[in-house]
């Protein structure tokens, strides 16, 4: 069995595995490098990282047509609720719980995590997937730190990392990740969605190539990747 990641364009992703589609930070609308458009999107989980609004994007409208749950911390999911989402699944960090496609833990993220409407959103978060007899880690918005190390000794087939600098990681501190994760596969994400982190995808793999020894899958938005 294979688990296949799309990326979308900025953070926004799929994940596919055991039969069911994860959804990760779904911003579609009034983002110019998103590959397909809200009502085209497919879910049956929503993963939300944290609660800003390039990240929870169009959730909201997605969970109710689709039907998805929402998977976040305890705050965002009241907040989903609050807004008419039936269906959550409240985790928090270093919490995991068994889904039907896998086991889900929420990592640590350094950012923020206030909602669009400046409701309080507590702590930002990353994804360890164990499925599939595999390890998937999305790091989400995130600063370098370093228990990365420790979240790399769990035995990574695939790490999404962001480099896109000035929100989260830039190229150099992702590439430290990189060494500290000793993934198999790195995809980046969160970068060339506006100038502002405007970043050199190609020439961040090759070093990190060369560097931390994996394997650097530099997608476009729409292209995926299959362990």
């Amino acid at each position: 069995m294979t688990i296949k990641l799309t990326w979308y364009g900025h953070a926004a992703m799929l994940v596919e595995v055991g039969g069911a589609k994860l959804l990760v930070d779904p911003f579609f609308t009034g983002n110019p490098a998103a590959a397909i458009s809200a009502e085209a999107a497919q879910a049956d989980y929503i993963l939300i990282s944290h609660g800003h609004g390039d990240h929870v994007g169009d959730a909201v409208a997605i969970a109710k047509r689709t039907g998805a749950t929402v998977i976040a911390n305890f705050e965002i999911c009241n907040w989903f609720n609050m807004q008419g989402v039936a269906k959550t699944h409240p985790q928090h960090l270093g919490g995991g719980f068994t889904y039907p496609f896998g086991y889900l833990k929420l990592t640590l993220a350094l950012h923020g995590s206030a909602l669009p409407d400046g409701s309080y959103g507590g702590n930002p978060c990353g994804f360890l997937l164990t499925a599939e007899a595999k390890k998937v880690y999305l790091a989400c918005d995130t600063g370098l730190f370093g228990d990365m190390r420790l979240i790399g000794e769990e035995g990574l087939d695939l790490a999404v990392l962001p480099i896109g600098d000035n929100f989260t990681m830039g190229p150099a501190d992702a590439r430290r990740a990189a060494k500290l994760l000793q993934a198999k596969h790195i995809v980046p994400v969160h970068y060339n969605t506006w100038d502002l982190i405007a970043q050199d995808g190609q020439a961040w793999g090759a070093q990190v190539a060369a560097e931390a020894g994996a394997q650097v899958h530099v997608l476009k938005a729409g292209e995926a990747f299959s362990l």
